[in-house]
Formats: C-alpha cells, sequence, structure tokens
C-alpha cells in the first residue's frame, strides 16, 4: 500500500530521452521519416498525439491514401509512390484489399514496432520546447494524457509532421495561413487579393445493412433543414466514408484554434445527412440501414504551411520544373475548395492537373530560419496554390521518407538540413533515396559500387513483342481508345489491329507522343490516317504511320471514336504496356478534356486513362516489325517503373520459367543483392472503401530461387541453391546475405503464379 502525504504541490512524471532525431506527428508523413530514417540506423523519437498512427487515413478519419496517380484519373502513368509508403501501401493490400481501415491501422503499427531504433509515443502531445539559441531547438516535451507522463526528448535534429506544425510554432519558424495574392509569385490561379480563406476540415460516416428495419432518432443537434445544404440532392442511400469528401467545413476560420468548433458543426451535419437518408422517405432501401460509424476527429487539410529555403509555386506544377535538389515528386491536382465548404453553392472542389508529374526540392523540406528543424507532410514550404495539391497523404508520405534519410546523411557527418543543398551531397540523398525505392522525375540511379553494373547478363528469353493475341472479345469504339507502346526511335513499325464494322465507315487512326518525353499525356499528333473499313468481322487494320520518332520514347498508338467499328482485345498483359481510353474519371475530372478558363494559368488538354482490372485488356494487336524494348539493358538503366521506356526486361510469353543469369571474368565478393519489381505503379491502392480485386499484382514475379557458382567449384561446375523466396509480393527484396559469398556466376530462376503475364524486372543490384 502507499500513501501519499499532502503536498503543496507535486510534479507530473518526467521521463527524459535522447534521441538522433525526434518526429513529431504520427500521420503517414512521420510515420515513413521514422522509419527511413530508423533503418539509416538513427534512434527516433515517434511522437503521435492520436491513439492510432495513419492520421487522416487511420480508422479515426478513413480518408483513402491517394497521390500523383489520382484514382487513375489522370495523364500520370506508373505514378504511385515509392519507398516506404509503396511497401505500406503494398502490404495492405496484400492483407485488406476489402479496404478496412482497422486492418490499415494494424499494418501501420507493425511497421513501426518492428523497427527496434523507434520508441513510439502515443497519446502523446507536444505542449512546450527549449531552444539553445534563436535559431536551434534543444527539446521538446510532451505529455501523455493515458499514463500521466511528461516527456522530455533532446534531440539534434527535429521533424515536425504535426499537420499544425506544433513544433515550429512553438519555435518561432517563420509560416503562413491563408492565400497569397496572384501578385506575389505570379500565380494565375491565386485571388487577385490575399485572404486569410482556407479548405476546411471534414467528418465521414459509415452505414451498415443490418438485413431487417432500422430506425433513426436523430440527436437534438442534428441539422434539421437539409436544404441548408445546396447540394441536399446528391445524397444517396449506402454512400459512405469518405466519398463524401464534400461534408466539409471550416474554412472561413481558425483551422488550428477553433478546431473542435468546426467539429461540432460537421457532426451537425453528419448526422443531419443520416436524418436526412433515414426519414426523408426519399430512400427507401434505407430501410435495413444502420449508422455503423461517424468520426470522431475531423480530418484536417490545410493550417499552417512553414517557409523553407524555397517555397513551391503554381508554376512548378503546371511547368513541371526540374531542381538540383529535387527528391521527390508529386501529382495530385491543383485542388482547392469553396471556403463554405458543404454550405457552398460551388461545387465541392476545382481540380486542375498538369500533363505530368513535378518534382518537388529539399529546400521545401526544412525551416528557413530554424536550423535543425525539418518539415514533412502538408505543411512543407509551398503556396497555397501548390500546396492544394502537394498536401495529398502519399504524396506527403513520399516527401518525408527524404526527411528520413536527410536525417541520417545531417548526423553521420555533423550537418544541418540546409547543408545538404551543396551538389555532392544531395546526389548522395537522391541516390540513396533511388536505391530505396524512391522515385524523384529525372533522376537515375548510378551506383558505381554496384557489381552487377560490371557483369554480363543473359537471360533465358527476351520478349519481343510481335503480338498480342486475340481472345475473341470485341469491343466497340465508343469512345477514343490506344495503345500505349515503348517504340524505339527511327521510323514508326506498322501496328496492325484486329476490328469489325457494322457498316461500311471510314475510321481515324493517330499517332501521338508526348511533347516532354517523361510525360504521358498525348498532346502532339505526329502522323493521321484516314482508313476505309468496310462492313465485316475480323478485319485487319494495317497502320503505317509516315513518321519518325526523335528517340526511345512512348507513342500512342490511337483508334478514333467511331460507334460503327469494333475493336478485338487480348487477355495478355505485361509490364509496361496499357491500353487507354479517351475519357475522364469524374472522382477527378469534370469530362475527358481539361478545359480551363483562359486566364488562370492551366494548360487545356485530354485525358488518356487505363480501365481498372478486372477490365483494362489490351488491345489486339500485331506489331511489324517486333518491338524490342524489354532486353536485360534495361535492368541496369537506373530506373525502376516504365518512365520515357518500359525500363524492364520481360520474359517471352513462352517462357513459364525462365533465368537471368549474371557472369563476371572475376570473382565477386556479394554481400547483398536487390532486386525491383513490378508491382503495377499505375495502380493507385486506394487504402479504403475502393475494394480491389486481387491481393498481389499480377506482374510481380511471385517465386525466386538464387544460385550460385561457389568460390572453389570449377568453370563447369553446377551452381548450388544460395536462397529461395516464396509468395513474394513487393516492388523491392533486398537480399542480405548471412556470410559473403565469391562467384564469378549467380543465376535468379524465376516462377510467375498461373496465368499471370510474363515475369519482369526492373532492376538488379549486387553489392560487396
Amino acid at each position: 500500500m502507499h500513501i501519499a502525504p499532502a503536498t503543496h504541490y507535486r510534479s507530473v512524471h518526467t521521463i527524459p530521452l535522447q534521441a538522433d532525431f525526434a518526429v513529431i506527428g504520427g500521420g503517414l508523413a512521420g510515420v515513413c521519416a521514422a522509419i527511413s530514417a530508423a533503418r539509416e540506423g538513427l534512434k527516433v523519437v515517434l511522437v503521435q498525439d492520436r491513439p492510432v498512427l495513419g492520421g487522416n487515413a487511420s480508422s479515426e478519419v478513413r480518408l483513402w491514401i491517394l497521390g500523383a496517380t489520382s484514382h487513375m484519373g489522370n495523364n500520370n502513368r506508373w505514378a504511385r509512390e515509392g519507398g516506404v509508403i509503396d511497401e505500406i501501401l503494398v502490404e495492405n493490400m496484400a492483407r485488406n484489399p476489402e479496404g478496412n481501415p482497422l486492418i490499415l491501422d494494424t499494418v501501420l503499427l507493425e511497421y513501426v514496432l518492428k523497427e527496434s531504433n523507434i520508441t513510439l509515443l502515443l497519446n502523446t502531445a507536444v505542449h512546450d520546447l527549449e531552444k539553445s539559441n534563436d535559431d536551434t531547438i534543444r527539446s521538446i516535451r510532451a505529455f501523455c494524457s493515458q499514463n500521466s507522463t511528461c516527456y522530455e526528448i533532446n534531440a539534434p535534429l527535429f521533424c515536425d509532421a504535426s499537420g499544425d506544425g506544433i513544433v515550429g510554432f512553438l519555435a518561432g519558424a517563420a509560416f503562413r495561413i491563408g492565400a497569397e495574392s496572384r501578385d506575389e509569385f505570379g500565380e494565375k490561379f491565386a485571388p487577385a487579393v490575399a485572404s486569410s480563406e482556407l479548405l476546411g476540415h471534414s467528418i465521414y460516416f459509415y452505414s451498415k445493412d443490418t438485413g431487417r428495419p432500422v430506425r433513426f432518432t436523430p440527436p437534438a443537434f442534428a441539422l434539421d433543414d437539409i436544404t441548408q445544404i445546396p447540394r441536399w440532392r446528391d445524397f444517396k442511400a449506402g454512400q459512405d466514408g469518405c466519398r463524401l469528401w464534400w461534408l466539409e467545413w471550416g474554412g472561413s476560420i481558425d483551422t488550428v484554434h477553433d478546431s473542435e468548433t468546426i467539429k461540432m458543426e460537421l457532426w451537425k451535419v453528419a448526422y443531419g445527412v443520416w436524418n436526412h437518408i433515414k426519414n426523408s422517405g426519399l430512400f427507401p432501401e434505407a430501410e435495413t440501414l444502420t449508422l455503423e460509424w461517424v468520426g470522431t476527429i475531423p480530418g484536417k487539410r490545410e493550417s499552417r504551411r512553414f517557409e523553407g529555403d524555397l517555397m513551391l509555386i503554381q508554376q512548378d506544377i503546371v511547368e513541371q520544373r526540374t531542381y538540383p535538389d529535387a527528391v521527390s515528386f508529386g501529382g495530385w491536382a491543383i485542388d482547392l475548395h469553396p471556403v463554405e465548404g458543404v454550405y457552398s453553392a460551388q461545387p465541392g472542389c476545382t481540380q486542375w492537373h498538369s500533363k505530368g508529374v513535378y518534382q518537388i526540392p529539399w529546400r521545401t523540406m526544412y525551416s528557413r530560419n530554424i536550423a535543425n528543424l525539418m518539415l514533412a507532410g502538408r505543411i512543407i514550404s509551398a503556396s497555397h496554390v501548390a500546396f492544394a495539391s502537394t498536401r495529398v497523404m502519399a504524396t506527403c508520405a513520399h516527401s518525408a521518407q527524404a526527411v528520413g534519410m536527410a536525417a541520417a546523411i545531417c548526423r553521420r557527418d555533423g550537418l544541418l538540413p540546409r547543408d545538404l543543398v551543396e551538389p555532392k551531397r544531395m546526389q548522395e540523398l537522391q541516390q540513396r533515396l533511388l536505391r530505396k525505392g524512391q522515385y524523384i522525375p529525372g533522376v537515375s540511379l548510378h551506383e558505381d559500387k554496384d557489381l552487377a553494373r560490371q557483369a554480363q547478363i543473359e537471360a533465358s528469353s527476351e520478349l519481343a513483342l510481335a503480338q498480342l493475341a486475340p481472345s475473341g472479345e470485341t469491343m466497340p469504339l465508343d469512345s477514343s481508345w490506344a495503345m500505349m507502346l515503348p517504340l524505339p526511335a527511327g521510323s514508326c513499325p506498322k501496328i496492325t489491329f484486329l476490328v469489325d464494322a457494322a457498316t461500311d465507315t471510314t475510321l481515324r487512326a493517330e499517332l501521338r507522343i508526348s511533347e516532354k518525353s517523361d510525360n504521358h499525356t498525348p498532346d502532339v499528333t505526329l502522323a493521321s490516317l484516314d482508313l476505309a473499313v468496310a462492313a465485316g468481322k475480323n478485319q485487319a487494320l494495317e497502320l503505317n504511320f509516315p513518321a519518325l520518332l526523335d528517340q526511345n520514347r512512348y507513342a500512342f498508338v490511337c483508334l478514333l471514336k467511331n460507334e460503327q467499328v469494333a475493336v478485338h482485345l487480348s487477355d495478355q498483359r505485361l509490364t509496361g504496356v496499357l491500353a487507354l481510353c479517351q475519357a475522364g474519371n469524374k472522382a477527378v475530372a469534370k469530362s475527358n478534356t481539361q478545359s480551363p478558363p483562359p486566364d488562370i494559368g492551366i494548360d487545356t488538354f485530354e485525358f488518356w486513362t487505363p480501365k481498372r482490372r478486372p477490365a483494362g485488356q489490351n488491345l489486339a494487336l500485331r506489331c511489324d516489325p517486333p518491338l524490342h524494348s524489354f532486353g536485360t539493358e534495361q535492368l541496369r538503366n537506373g530506373f525502376s517503373r516504365p518512365i520515357r521506356n518500359a525500363n524492364a526486361w520481360v520474359a517471352d510469353f513462352s517462357d513459364q520459367t525462365p533465368k537471368l543469369q549474371l557472369s563476371w571474368e572475376q570473382k565477386q565478393t556479394i554481400s547483398t543483392i536487390e532486386l525491383d519489381f513490378d508491382t503495377d505503379f499505375d495502380h493507385p491502392m486506394e487504402s479504403v472503401l475502393m475494394g480491389h480485386p486481387e491481393r498481389v499484382m499480377p506482374f510481380c514475379v511471385s517465386d525466386i530461387t538464387v544460385l550460385y557458382r561457389p568460390a572453389h567449384a570449377a568453370k563447369d561446375a553446377d551452381l548450388v541453391p544460395l536462397i529461395q523466396i516464396q509468395d513474394h509480393h513487393h516492388s523491392q527484396r533486398v537480399i542480405a546475405l548471412e556470410s559473403p559469398i565469391e562467384t564469378d556466376c549467380l543465376v535468379f530462376s524465376l516462377r510467375q503464379q498461373p496465368h499471370s503475364p510474363p515475369a519482369s524486372l526492373f532492376a538488379i543490384r549486387c553489392f560487396s
């Protein structure tokens, strides 16, 4: 028994912690920054003020994770973010294709807990800090309400990934709230006069069908006049969660200090909407639905944005400007919402896309006046207009991986974040990120210590794409369609499609490319053909375009809309080849062509997008001469996703057990092998609600056996197994050998799951 005598004053139980790197905020940005740094050997303290990780992606809010892929609704092909956030999304897909947010909570927690270098503090809120001088943070103080404990966390480096920027605010870091004027940065989409208007918060709800009638009595605070919401006629029974993202409010008030007021208003709206669905009589199908869950905290969009040495602006996104210190990328639309939110008569958002992804430079990711403070998540240095694109979670998480890696370099060399802008240091940061799966537009991996670069690589087969065989299924050309093919420089090969025609007609075909070679927007027409098609079935339609390609690049072989014609489809799929439809996705675009007003600095262009599996078959075709774009030379070109080429070695369709052999003239000491796989970077892998037809991406090699010739063996000796991997499903596999081997030959024997596309790999790297 313990008896505490009466006293004048008691101090809160306090635990001091010493770290190499303190990360404040356990949303996706904070999680990825912490994991990235911990894997590089830093002792990390991760402070999260909520009971779960994930922020807006968690089961507390339930927003789907998205970034540059934008629901596959823009022209950013193969643009899913890489590295740590890709690991999380791919693993969540394997465990949770149904999109259960509670399962995602467990994935995030598992990924953090298995890093022994991370000390995780949940339910712990930062409330104070100390500085060693005006521009340097010494320590932060945070309180956990669940164990009534205060933590004093000392570190040489801090990352604010808290959303509202609590550490930056307390430290005196320069920040902004609201929208800049059009004149400040020359942003044509910005308002003429600076304003304090912000994007608001949202609260979501889920319903459930019980199979029997359910009554609902609304709470007294529920909105009783649904017509106060101008879009009230848009509500539907069974429309759950973040599909109602436009239940938004609070942009006209203080989104930091008035957050509880905003939450109460959103609860009023949410329960009022449910009352309308249940009790208005307009939705008889809702009779058996019950209200299963309502969010208890709002999902925040915007509050403070902190100033770095560079501020990202509208032109960086639309013009896809390049920077020597690029460490990440974005690709979500410039997505701004009306300040009145759900009570506005305007559309819930205005989304304007760029023609491709854009770079995000390192100088946006640290404070310009607090020397040891890095920035991650939605608070990075961006104007209000640019923030409208960078704010989405997958983009935030991808950039935060760069912050974690930067912290490791800074800690090793006694540097501050700004010091990494120096060219050699920046090159190291970029290369280390690329090796971990990060994608940086325009930057390739060229690791000099990679022994695979010196090897002779042979394959049991290499795909020469001569045809995609017809399946017997056809599709009417009620929209324009294209095959996106990696073509070599020079004359365009003859492409032949198989078509049916209901009547005699003329079909227009076009050969298009992107103005920028790394984009996938077909905005330049090289040649067009008007082809006479007679009524009948199974007709070979030969396209001989009189055009030259200036370099190896993607081209779009287009068949324009003609409802009298049906094109034959193919069930054969392969890495780096897609069929595209000239169609808009209503989730992110109003039509199949982006047509902005002429004076807002946004491009006009068409959307050409693929269909999601299990749909999305290719168009059956023949190619003469065959395309030799899938050879072993792709395995070490420094790119691990399709960009201006497929960038992948692909086995022949007939090769069911392909092998790759790496040979050296002299024996090499190898301790680490790295493989980059195709997990379909075009798939957004939304984490909730959508539902997905697969747990594992069909392009990803599932089983790998690595064999080698031991150092003492003769040149003609049989190879022996080194390692076997089964049921693989991730984008990267790092094989760290227990003991280094000496060998002059490695063989990789690959196996796909039945009925999968041909085996492929983006890269093989070997290190001593």
